[in-house]
């Protein structure tokens, strides 16, 4: 009126008893001059919008917002209701006072775990409420019953009134809301929430409420979510470590009967003149395979020790280059005998350079050993070289390559890629996942690439100096020498290779029960074996030659080849093979019709009720689980070949007797004295 400017006020809080009680309400009102003719200020124009639904929903939109925000990391149930309760507690004005009860287990207690505008002795929040108690503060019973937000009021509950929020009325209205479980029809608990006595419980008031018993309910689901994944990863991690102990105890234990398998052998040996011939081979098979078992049991408490945390490394100042040399020419004439081109490229380190010997050792053999089992031709390289500080040191192929997808999982323990030619499926699946423990023991870094078809490369890198290992662990004296282990790695090579296990099949073929060797009976049945496993082919090849002709293969596409060449009276083939294994050759034989007749024997090192079953359900006529006894191996093949034999005798006679009638009408025109038969008759070759 004075100055004649307008004003204004937004949403401007004031009480109004409009609806039979006192209203909490929100007004913006403005105050505008209206001016008279001669220009001065003759009265206000006021305008009054009510905001109350904006303010009210602004409000609760925050609420909502700090609600997830609060609960929505919590990995326990019980702090995330705490959590919402303590967030509600904040705006008190929409809930005078919220209650968080969840149901414990499938009993009918309802524990309280969230309280907000009440004290926690109040007589309105109890700790403990029987669901199924009819005299009980909370109804929860009916509420879980009729699984509705009903209004709770002074009649439906003891509890009311309660003195809470910041109005001096008390609250007697309440709303039970379930804190509902996805997909169950009983829910994680309750929310009671105090419905403000100045306010309408309005449609937009029970959205509101319904959706902070959503976030509650979704904050609890991923409690639980959390909780489960813990508890099942916790049961992992003792399933791993009970395993790993396993593993350690199982591989200590084996080492005490090799040992006095090993001492032994090498005695016998040492005297191979007292021997007979056919004696020395079977003690250098045992011998040599002996080795390969102590080798898997060194690798296997390698690897446990590692994961228990018991390995301790002895790092000392080496010259790198001479090592890894040294290590790498004990693989020279395997190379060599297996065509390959093998070279060893080092250049001079610019620093010193500390590893442990032993593990050293391990980690270039395996990556060689493995370079070389999947290589057929081309060229293994092994170089040394310092990059950034670091001495790092590659194994380079022109192998078979690995898929791009199984790149990520090949250093996972127990992983073998499937479908990869090599010269051998044989392996524990452990080598590549011991070599990177090795490398993380030594501070480095192991890593892989690799094209399908044409190689892959396994670097090893390694920080120069000693700066990066624990001083406790240095040792300052060498004791460096040329490598004693190597030897179990190379003989096991040696076995992938074609020309030693031809070697060793013709020496085996030149044994007999004897002292001089003999051909296989004329007549007896004709047996095709295929097992890439040098010992274990001449082994079955030596039991079975005495009985009947045996052809020896190193695969399943070299056995399909000369079955197709030869048919054989019997197969007897290993299931894990390079290039076609056992089920593969099963199902070429089976699809051939001039094969698909001959009895098929399984050999596998998988036991149990399944593998046999899975065998047999592929077509197979036998399936003989490894280790198996020479005497239960030739009845099976026997069996095999008088059947084969009974079913080529029954196929000669039924083609003679197809023949005769074929013929007959022939025969009794001749008999007849006529040239033709009138009215020939026409049989169908069985």
């Amino acid at each position: 009126m004075n100055s004649g400017e307008a004003t204004w006020s937004s949403d401007q809080s004031l009480v109004l008893t409009r609806k039979g009680f006192t209203e909490e309400t929100y007004l913006t009102w403005s105050y505008s001059p209206t001016l008279v003719e001669t220009g001065s200020v003759g009265g206000v124009f006021t305008a009054v919008i009510e905001t109350t639904e904006r303010v009210l929903g602004e409000r609760r939109l925050s609420t909502l917002r700090a609600l997830s925000e609060q609960v929505g990391e919590a990995k326990d149930s019980h702090v995330a209701c705490a959590a919402a309760a303590a967030t509600l507690s904040q705006n008190a004005a929409d809930v005078p006072f919220a209650l968080v009860y969840l149901l414990e287990g499938d009993s009918d207690r309802a524990i309280l775990v969230g309280n907000a505008g009440l004290l926690p002795d109040a007589s309105g929040a109890p700790a403990v409420i029987a669901v199924n108690d009819l005299d009980a503060t909370w109804p929860l019973g009916t509420a879980l019953i009729h699984e509705a937000d009903g209004v709770i009021t002074t009649e439906g509950s003891r509890a009311l009134p309660i003195t809470a929020g910041p109005w001096p009325e008390c609250c007697d209205r309440a709303v039970i809301l379930p804190i509902a479980r996805a997909g169950q029809t009983r829910p994680y608990g309750m929310l009671i929430a105090g419905i403000s006595p100045r306010l309408e419980f309005n449609h937009s008031y029970r959205s509101f409420l319904s959706l902070v018993a959503s976030h509650i309910a979704s904050a609890v689901a991923n409690a639980h979510a959390y909780g489960e994944e813990r508890r099942r990863a916790e049961a992992l991690a003792e399933i791993d470590r009970t395993k790993t102990t396993f593993f350690s105890n199982v591989s200590h234990e084996f080492r005490t009967p090799l040992t006095l398998i090993l001492g032994p052998l090498s005695d016998a040996r040492r005297s191979p003149e007292t021997l007979p011939p056919e004696v020395r081979d079977h003690l250098d098979v045992a011998h040599r395979n002996s080795l390969r078992l102590l080798k898997l049991v060194n690798t296997l408490l390698d690897f446990t020790r590692l994961e228990a945390g018991r390995a301790h490394a002895r790092f000392e100042r080496v010259d790198l280059c001479a090592l890894t040399t040294d290590l790498a020419s004990t693989f020279r004439s395997t190379m060599e005998k297996a065509g390959l081109a093998f070279s060893v490229q080092c250049e001079p380190m610019s620093g010193p350079t500390y590893v442990d010997p032993e593990m050293w050792e391990k980690i270039v053999l395996n990556l060689i050993s493995n370079a070389f089992k999947f290589t057929l031709q081309g060229d293994v390289t092994v170089s040394v070289s310092v990059e950034d500080a670091r001495a790092v040191i590659a194994v380079e192929d022109t192998g078979t390559g690995i898929p791009e997808d199984q790149l990520p999982h090949i250093f996972e323990r127990f992983h073998r890629v499937q479908g990869t030619t090599g010269r051998s499926h044989e392996g524990s699946g452990i080598g590549l996942a011991l070599v990177q423990e090795l490398v993380k023991l030594h501070g480095g870094e192991l890593t892989a690439t690799s094209e399908l078809g044409r190689g892959s490369r396994f670097a090893v890198s390694i920080p120069l100096g000693s700066a990066h290992l624990s001083p406790a662990h240095i040792v300052s004296e060498s004791s460096v020498a040329v490598p004693s282990g190597a030897t179990p790695y190379v003989e096991e090579a040696l076995r992938w290779l074609p020309a030693a296990a031809t070697t060793a099949d013709d020496a085996i073929a030149s044994l007999s029960s004897g002292v001089t060797a003999h051909e296989p009976p004329v007549g007896v049945g004709r047996v095709l074996l295929a097992d890439d496993n040098a010992d274990m082919r001449d082994y079955a090849r030596r039991l079975m030659a005495e009985r009947w002709d045996v052809q020896a293969v190193t695969n399943g596409r070299e056995a399909l080849d000369a079955a197709r060449a030869q048919r054989p009276d019997v197969i007897v083939t290993d299931v894990m093979m390079p290039e076609l294994d056992g089920f593969g050759l099963l199902r070429e034989i089976r699809a051939d019709p001039e094969l698909n007749s001959v009895p098929v024997i399984m050999l596998s090192a998988r036991a149990g009720e399944e593998a046999r079953l899975e065998g047999l359900a592929a077509t197979a006529d036998d399936y003989v689980v490894k280790p198996f006894s020479a005497r239960d191996l030739l009845a099976r093949v026997d069996a095999q070949v008088v059947k084969a034999r009974l079913r080529a005798v029954e196929l000669h006679h039924a083609r003679r007797v197809a023949n005769l009638f074929s013929n007959a009408p022939v025969a009794i025109a001749v008999l007849r004295g006529r040239d033709t038969c009138s009215s020939p008759m026409r049989i169908t070759s069985l």
